[in-house]
């Protein structure tokens, strides 16, 4: 999906619902779409923040300006992603609030998948909450209950925030609003990201906000669109794997013709946590730099 129009609308408080607010941050990219999008879940007498987003000055300033005179009950992040968490520590020296929400990741990884590459400098190594929510504890304020639902699988720490009293899921980059999620092992994980969408598909939410692109109002609808997506990715790979073993870059070249080659290196990882799903099954084995069928 191509970025709306220019101007976006950046620093600006845009009501959605009764009981929530939107602010753009200035952070687009080729991965953030048009930038992060901050939520504000809540009554004019109290909200929580969800993904307060980069520690941009004007970012932050514009989030004080939508709180207005609202306590600040909770920062809730869904996952610590540098374009997600780095606000959460200077808003809460600014409103007194606590980090609430999904857990710091351990980044140093000795095991059994130590040995894959890892991107840490995607992460936020500061975030730091003050309490983390499991799958199923909420966080309540006046006329609204916020309540977190575990979704691991693009980061193993990711959570969605379900606002009970109006339907609406707060979906992070689990399901985004303009393109799939990269799943990047070590930390993601394709076994855990298909489980986590089987799980909201079984549910019944309204409206889904994520944290890039536009609200998605046909949620069920498009979860199977996304699971049917991720199994014939699987099936391209088995067939590929058919043909002839396959290094990584060979399978991006052919899964992804078209794709903006600044995003080459994205998609590889996503083949490789298929890949690793599928060599956890049993399917696939690697070879060097190669995978190749799984000897019957």
């Amino acid at each position: 999906m191509n970025p709306p129009p220019k101007p976006w609308p950046t620093g600006l408080v845009e009501p959605l619902e009764p009981l929530v607010r939107r602010v753009l941050a200035p952070n687009p990219s080729h991965y953030t779409y048009t930038g992060t999008q901050t939520y504000l879940a809540g009554t004019a007498e109290a909200v929580v923040v969800i993904d307060p987003g980069p520690a941009e000055p004007a970012h932050l300033a514009a989030l004080q300006a939508a709180i207005g005179a609202a306590q600040v009950l909770a920062i809730a992040c869904t996952h610590t992603h540098r374009d997600h968490s780095p606000a959460a520590a200077p808003l809460a020296r600014a409103t007194g609030a606590p980090v609430i929400g999904c857990a710091a990741l351990a980044l140093a990884d000795d095991g059994p998948n130590a040995h894959l590459e890892r991107a840490d400098d995607a992460f936020d190594p500061a975030y730091a909450p003050d309490a983390v929510l499991g799958d199923g504890e909420a966080i309540a304020g006046p006329g609204f209950t916020l309540r977190a639902l575990a979704t691991p699988g693009h980061t193993s720490n990711h959570l969605c925030y379900a606002l009970e009293e109006s339907g609406a899921l707060f979906t992070g980059d689990h399901v985004m609003g303009w393109s799939t999620s990269v799943i990047s092992p070590p930390d993601g994980h394709m076994g855990d990201y298909m489980a986590s969408l089987d799980k909201l598909h079984q549910r019944a939410d309204r409206v889904y906000y994520p944290a890039h692109g536009p609200q998605i109002d046909k949620p069920r609808q498009l979860v199977r669109g996304m699971i049917g997506h991720r199994k014939q990715r699987e099936r391209q790979i088995l067939r590929l794997l058919g043909e002839a073993p396959t290094a990584i870059p060979m399978f991006v070249a052919a899964m992804y013709k078209g794709l903006d080659p600044r995003l080459h290196g994205a998609a590889g990882r996503s083949v490789l946590a298929h890949l690793l799903e599928l060599e956890r099954q049993g399917r696939v084995a690697l070879h060097g730099e190669h995978w190749a069928l799984a000897a019957a």
